[in-house]
């Protein structure tokens, strides 16, 4: 099926009626945000939350972070996971961005248009097209639409992107149906509705508002 059974921006203004305004956690400056998503990869909130503040108790400076030893780092940020791969990644992002700018920041990243400040977060060994969107849109305040797993499930479902496509290939293209200014609310909106209702097993088809306009729950083989 090409066509879809509700519109992006239908979406958004259905989820805003049952779910209200998103708020994101406080605002970070952008390579605090950055090293925190990291953290974040195949983990939940709280963990990678313990992760990092682990990370800036122990280390006082992200000089101090990158300039540890990195079985130290590797210690810090356990509860998040995989830490033997999140540790040197972070180390990593901050010898290069030493080498390349001589400070510890992305200030320099306010002063880009989005697409080149996405191409700049790209340059990261382990910084990935959502990764990046995380930090424009939530610390830079820049058009993007990160999709993680329980946006590509939902829109799947939903029928508003191509059954297979990928997550990657899925934030241009889901970035093109929803107008920018719902960027926000639609990406936290559409994940607490992958939390909540449409799990990835067994979902609650039958307490979700959006059957009415769901392919998944409307196929013959659900």
């Amino acid at each position: 099926m090409d066509d879809t059974t509700i519109t992006a921006l239908e979406l958004h203004k259905r989820l805003l009626r049952h779910y209200g305004q998103p708020v994101w956690r406080v605002k970070l400056p952008p390579l605090d945000e950055l090293i925190s998503t990291i953290l974040s990869q195949n983990t939940n909130d709280n963990n990678r939350d313990r992760a990092f503040d682990a990370l800036r108790n122990r280390f006082p400076t992200w000089e101090a972070v990158r300039d540890a030893a990195p079985d130290e780092v590797i210690d810090a940020i356990r509860p998040a996971g995989l830490a033997n791969q999140k540790g040197p990644r972070i180390q990593a992002v901050l010898q290069q961005l030493t080498r390349e700018q001589g400070v510890l920041n992305l200030d320099h990243l306010r002063k880009l248009p989005p697409s080149v400040a996405q191409e700049e977060l790209l340059k990261f060994k382990g910084v990935g097209p959502k990764t990046a969107a995380i930090v424009l849109l939530f610390s830079l305040d820049m058009p993007a639409f990160p999709v993680d797993t329980h946006i590509h499930r939902v829109t799947g479902r939903l029928g508003l992107r191509p059954e297979g496509m990928n997550a990657e290939q899925a934030h241009t293209y889901l970035a093109e149906l929803f107008p920018p200014r719902a960027y926000y609310a639609a990406h936290l909106n559409i994940i607490r509705h992958g939390r909540e209702i449409c799990h990835a097993r067994r979902p609650s088809c039958e307490d979700c508002f959006l059957h009415d306009a769901c392919r998944y729950y409307q196929s013959p083989s659900t």
